[in-house]
């Protein structure tokens, strides 16, 4: 086993993690069990344990979590209180947390308080009503990535990464992404060796391959459906064909000047990577869903060879076309 730092028992690092009715429930847990997990590592090395761990609610007691799990809960602290680290969950209850002017303040406080602050998933919108991502890079779940943009443009949204770390403020994508973020952090504390110890128990990556447009649909071209959506649906039915400037602008009814600029404003995205982006989503279909030879799958989807395909993946997705068969097949 890796060599466990020295961490003397003053130093110990409390970490908050901030509850509500209808938390995501593994957002509070799974960070809390890779903490924990530490803790019970640098036990077993002979030293004294890093973290002091606690959830915190506004009501205090039991917090009704996902599920139906009730979570024992501390009041939330004096924003003045010695802290560490800072969790903000993330789940269905959080529209009405970061409607809750008294608990936002107390997220403002305290964040200044923290050493560092990180959201899991959905809590990037407490955070951000907080004000404490005005400015930043972030990221949250995919689905929530566009309606995050959009509530508050002063946060500069990427909808890729697992996590982001920007500062002293650390956001993560969804869910279990609050897993990947806690190592992260476990990392910086203890050393790569201590965190790399930490996931093999846990049977998870220490950092997983890939982002999460793994998992998700691509959100830009989504946010553009009420004027090409129809368009898409006849790309996504000619992957193969010839999709040039002329050909997808003639189908749009448009001029090729008029069709690229419009598009742009609509997508963010060129119409050639828009092409390609399409394409990869296709292919994500076919290698998940059926057993066709990834060859047949690059001449179906219109990247004419493996190589391009591949490259396409791994530009667009971090991944390669066999790795990702390999996670996602049924």
């Amino acid at each position: 086993m890796p060599k466990a730092p020295r961490f003397p028992p003053t130093n110990r690092r409390v970490v908050e993690v901030l509850a509500f009715p209808s938390v995501k429930l593994l957002d509070v847990t799974g960070p809390i069990q890779v903490f924990a997990s530490a803790n019970a590592f640098m036990a077993q090395a002979g030293q004294e344990t890093p973290y002091a761990i606690r959830v915190v609610a506004q009501a205090g007691d039991l917090v009704e979590a996902s599920g139906g799990v009730e979570l024992a809960a501390h009041p939330l602290s004096p924003t003045d209180a010695v802290i560490d680290t800072l969790v903000i969950a993330g789940g269905e209850g959080v529209a009405a947390a970061a409607a809750d002017t008294a608990l936002i303040d107390w997220v403002h406080e305290r964040a200044k308080q923290s050493r560092r602050t990180a959201s899991v998933c959905t809590g990037a919108f407490l955070l951000a009503a907080s004000g404490m991502l005005d400015g930043r890079r972030a990221v949250t779940h995919w689905a929530f990535c566009a309606e995050l943009a959009h509530r508050f443009p002063l946060v500069n949204v990427e909808s890729d990464p697992i996590f982001i770390r920007d500062g002293d403020v650390w956001t993560s994508a969804g869910v279990t992404a609050g897993i990947d973020l806690a190592l992260a952090l476990v990392e910086e504390d203890l050393g790569r060796a201590v965190a790399l110890a930490v996931a093999r128990y846990l049977v998870v990556f220490l950092k997983r391959p890939g982002g999460q447009a793994q998992f998700s649909e691509f959100l830009s071209l989504q946010a553009a459906e009420d004027r090409f959506g129809a368009l898409h649906d006849w790309i996504s039915n000619h992957l193969a064909d010839d999709l040039s400037l002329p050909v997808l602008a003639t189908q749009a009814g448009m001029s090729e000047r008029s069709f690229s600029r419009h598009y742009a404003e609509s997508t963010g995205l060129t119409p050639a990577r828009a092409i390609e982006k399409l394409r990869v989503e296709g292919a994500r279909h076919l290698l998940s869903e059926t057993r066709l030879p990834v060859k047949r799958i690059s001449q179906r989807c219109g990247f004419g060879s493996e190589e391009t395909m591949r490259r396409s993946f791994l530009r667009i997705l971090d991944t390669t076309p066999q790795d990702y068969r390999a996670r996602f097949t049924r």
